[in-house]
């Protein structure tokens, strides 16, 4: 298996982790969810407005900002706006007035905004919204996601080439292109890499009697369950990780699970364990 440790790539730990399934607010202080980061192995933390967006004030997302940097790590991108992880009609507002998202990046000193395309009158406004983050070089992502442009491959691409900006791009993510019956190892890779921007994982099982369900636009209610990262089972890691040294991948890899942790040493232990798996070292 490739592990972390024989690539370029970087390691950054979402606040998903401890996040509350409503997606506005944290199990776990930030300045907590930071230091577990910096003391497990981490390179970067993973924003999301559950922690601090556009409805926070400019002078707390700075004091984040420092937290941060003080610990030795960086902000990898920022979800400046919970109505985008929602995914809901809503998520593309932040496309209509990218502004504060903007204002949410640059105070937290990084350059990559998670957004959010529903249908193809979004892509006019993501065009515009490209243009106004390139004026502050930011760059703008969308995941792989269910429900929204960015399902499957082919669409997706043609999305991207519809939008024509260089600072518009994709966040890989192998358990929703598995949700979607998409395939994600080196073929996908290699199609998505002129706009691969970001890289998230979690761990899905397709299960037709599985406790969870998310709707598709291609597939209609998919059922699936929840795994640990180093369960057997779902997304196939190591067909992943290959096809990441295909493409001399050396961007960030967030630990993107929804744990619902709601204590330091439940996330402590999560957070250590991920990173000893995608770094090969474990016993």
């Amino acid at each position: 298996m490739i592990f972390l440790s024989e690539s370029a790539m970087k390691l950054s730990l979402s606040v998903r982790i401890v996040e509350a399934r409503c997606k506005t607010k944290l199990f776990v202080p930030f300045e907590e969810v930071v230091s577990i980061a910096a003391e497990t192995g981490y390179d970067a933390i993973c924003m999301r407005a559950s922690a601090g967006g556009v409805n926070t004030r400019l002078d707390q997302l700075q004091s984040m900002r420092d937290t941060v940097g003080r610990a030795g790590l960086r902000v990898s991108m920022v979800t400046a706006d919970s109505k985008v992880p929602l995914n809901t009609d809503d998520g593309p507002d932040s496309l209509r007035d990218i502004g504060p998202s903007l204002d949410v990046a640059e105070s937290l000193q990084c350059d990559l905004i998670r957004v959010c395309l529903k249908t193809s009158e979004d892509i006019a406004f993501a065009k515009e919204a490209a243009d106004r983050a390139a004026e502050r070089g930011i760059r703008l992502a969308h995941q792989c996601h269910t429900s929204s442009m960015f399902e499957q491959v082919e669409p997706m691409l043609q999305v991207l080439r519809q939008i024509g900006r260089p600072n518009f791009g994709v966040i890989y993510e192998p358990a929703n292109l598995m949700l979607c019956g998409q395939t994600y190892g080196e073929e996908t890779l290699r199609a998505l890499q002129p706009w691969l921007l970001n890289a998230y994982f979690q761990n899905h099982i397709l299960d037709p009697d599985g406790p969870e369900a998310l709707p598709t636009f291609c597939r209609g209610t998919v059922r699936y369950g929840f795994l640990d990262p180093w369960e057997a089972g779902g997304v196939d890691v190591e067909e992943m990780l290959q096809g990441f040294r295909a493409i001399n991948y050396d961007g960030y890899l967030t630990i993107h699970q929804a744990q619902g942790i709601q204590d330091v040493d439940g996330a402590k232990l999560f957070a250590r364990q991920c990173a000893e798996f995608f770094r090969g070292e474990c016993s």
